[in-house]
């Protein structure tokens, strides 16, 4: 495979999920391959993203079981939160996952230059630490997201993004989070179930845009309900640094003294200073890579995949799309990562699982469709005392009856979405759905037991 005119015949420019598993593929096809990372192998999922977060997520979850324990009989005593215990144990753990993703691609035969590659042409990729410049048969940019740093009011320098939220030295006693989207309600979620008074600050009229409306109210209301204060239709104004604290004004005039404000306000595609636009590289007005389907740039030995191409920012569709890559690039068997269909969660208290089209997207192409609709206390809350309740949302398509959307709030939502979108992938209708028995008692029987609808919407 390897061609002798060029030091290798895929240089891939990221460490994440989506490099790696590209170049672990190409290497298992004959390709000679480097990766180059500057910062830590794993991108930003396992280091400083979905990984560690998912870690502080059961942590903020203890709190709320012993509060429940005591319905079931249980006597819980005095407890007690320490945050650098928790920090030191997902460092443990990130280690560890480094580790392992270093040994695969090493494993694989993948050469891997632990400094910062830049594009120096078409064919030609510079190491600024070394100050080498290597050739390449392929180039493959995989250097995801960063947090947006778009904030323009007097103070903005004393916040922090979700980069250096896992590595705080303290627990803030107060936090103000600034944004509506998956990592600003998340951390709300983590901080306030860790006892740290949380307010969530956004733009918009509703957290979550994009999801089910339906779904945006519930949680909203679970998310308050928990002790988040949202304030929704505002943003900072300014913040001023005290000896001790952060003052922060809204553009509402109100005043808020806090210990850490965090900018959740979005992630763009990292690509400044690669040297792609003097290689000729297409790129969005938000510094995207433009690809085809085949993740190909309109330089043809210039490929992209993941969070930098700001098609699908999750990490399975990065590994999706760099295995897609490897596979029609260096294994001929031609492969596009499939777009459609994809389930996703937002590791809130209560959690969301989605799949599929939201309610205001029939809305809106005047589409006829039927939904079933289930609002219920999980049994573990009757006798916790607890009130929260679960939604279960099913968008059937009329006539067809097919099933297109499915969303859910509540316990184990997540892990619920990813099995039906696999009955969802393959056409399911919601006679399908009614003719599985139910597996009782359970929550996710209701998928299965919603016999009429709740709303018929004809055009």
């Amino acid at each position: 495979m390897s061609q002798s005119s060029f030091d290798y015949d895929l240089f891939v420019i990221g460490g994440g999920s989506g490099g790696v598993r590209a170049a672990r593929i190409a290497a298992g096809y004959g390709a000679k391959v480097a990766v180059a990372e500057d910062y830590r192998m794993g991108g930003t999922c396992v280091i400083r993203g979905c990984v560690p977060k998912k870690l502080m997520v059961y942590a903020s979850r203890y709190r709320g079981d012993f509060e429940d324990a005591a319905g079931f009989g249980w006597t819980v005593g005095q407890s007690h939160f320490d945050w650098s215990t928790l920090i030191a144990a997902k460092n443990k753990e990130i280690t560890r996952l480094e580790g392992i993703y270093t040994a695969n691609l090493e494993k694989a035969g993948v050469e891997i230059h632990h400094e910062r590659a830049v594009v120096a042409g078409p064919n030609a990729v510079h190491l600024q630490k070394s100050n080498r410049t290597m050739t390449a048969r392929y180039i493959l940019v995989a250097t995801g997201g960063w947090p947006s740093a778009e904030a323009a009011f007097p103070g903005a320098e004393h916040t922090i993004s979700s980069n250096e939220v896992f590595d705080l030295p303290r627990q803030p006693k107060r936090i103000l989070i600034a944004g509506g989207g998956y990592i600003a309600v998340e951390f709300a979620s983590i901080f306030a179930g860790l006892g740290t008074e949380t307010t969530l600050i956004y733009r918009g009229d509703q957290i979550l845009r994009g999801f089910d409306s339906e779904v945006r109210a519930h949680i909203s209301a679970a998310l308050q309900a928990r002790g988040i204060r949202i304030i929704t239709g505002e943003t900072i104004a300014s913040i001023e640094k005290g000896s001790d604290t952060l003052a922060v004004r809204t553009s509402g005039g109100e005043a808020l003294e806090v210990d850490e404000v965090m900018l959740a306000i979005g992630r763009t595609p990292n690509t400044r200073g690669l040297g792609l636009e003097s290689a000729g590289v297409a790129l969005k007005p938000n510094g995207a890579v433009i690809v085809d389907a085949n993740s190909q740039s309109n330089v043809p030995s210039i490929y992209a995949v993941g969070d930098v191409t700001d098609r699908v920012a999750l990490t399975p569709v990065a590994i999706r799309e760099g295995h897609a890559f490897a596979d029609t690039v260096f294994g001929g068997k031609p492969a596009v990562a499939d777009h459609t269909g994809i389930p996703t969660a937002v590791f809130t208290t209560p959690e969301i699982g989605t799949v599929g089209v939201t309610e205001d997207a029939l809305k809106a192409i005047r589409r006829n469709y039927d939904v079933y609709r289930s609002t219920f206390r999980p049994m573990r809350n009757i006798l916790a005392g607890r009130d929260e309740r679960t939604l279960m949302k099913l968008l059937v398509e009329h006539p067809s009856d097919r099933v297109v959307g499915c969303h859910i709030v509540g316990p184990d939502a997540g892990e619920m979405v990813q099995l039906v979108a696999i009955a969802m992938k393959m056409g399911a209708t919601k006679a399908q759905f009614d003719a599985t028995m139910a597996l009782h008692p359970s929550a996710a029987e209701e998928l299965v037991t919603m016999r009429s609808p709740s709303e018929q919407i004809r055009h």
